[in-house]
């Protein structure tokens, strides 16, 4: 009995982690909108009931942590009523889009600055 709880429970968890991140895709959002989902009030209680991904021993198996932001709008009734405009799931994409790249570039000129130093540190070094 227990391997079958066992099954089960990955199988729950793979589901819900599968989900959660399809929460990152805006065009999602906007299908799930567009074709009632947001005004079932089951859909919307499960929503709430997903919050637990953002504790630390679960959110670390997201790839996509921007689900978690999107996660949480969606427990507003006006952003979901929002996301029935196009426009909307478009505006996000972009600016998800904008954010990655910002992240990128940060990064990559941390990144070699940190290069830079340890370059610096090992001429001053001989």
């Amino acid at each position: 009995m227990q391997v079958r709880d066992d099954t089960g429970n990955r199988l729950r968890f793979q589901l819900e982690l599968e989900f959660v991140q399809c929460l990152a895709n805006p065009n999602y959002l906007n299908f799930l909108a567009q074709r009632g989902y947001f005004k079932d009030k089951a859909f919307v209680n499960y929503l709430k009931y997903l919050l637990y991904w953002k504790e630390p021993e679960y959110a670390k198996y997201l790839k996509y942590p921007q689900c978690l932001h999107m996660l949480e709008l969606l427990q507003y009734e006006h952003f979901r009523k929002e996301l029935v405009n196009a426009q909307c799931a478009k505006f996000i994409d972009e600016q998800q889009i904008l954010h990655w790249q910002h992240y990128s570039r940060k990064r990559m000129r941390l990144q070699q600055a940190l290069a830079e130093q340890q370059q610096q540190n090992n001429t001053s070094v001989k």
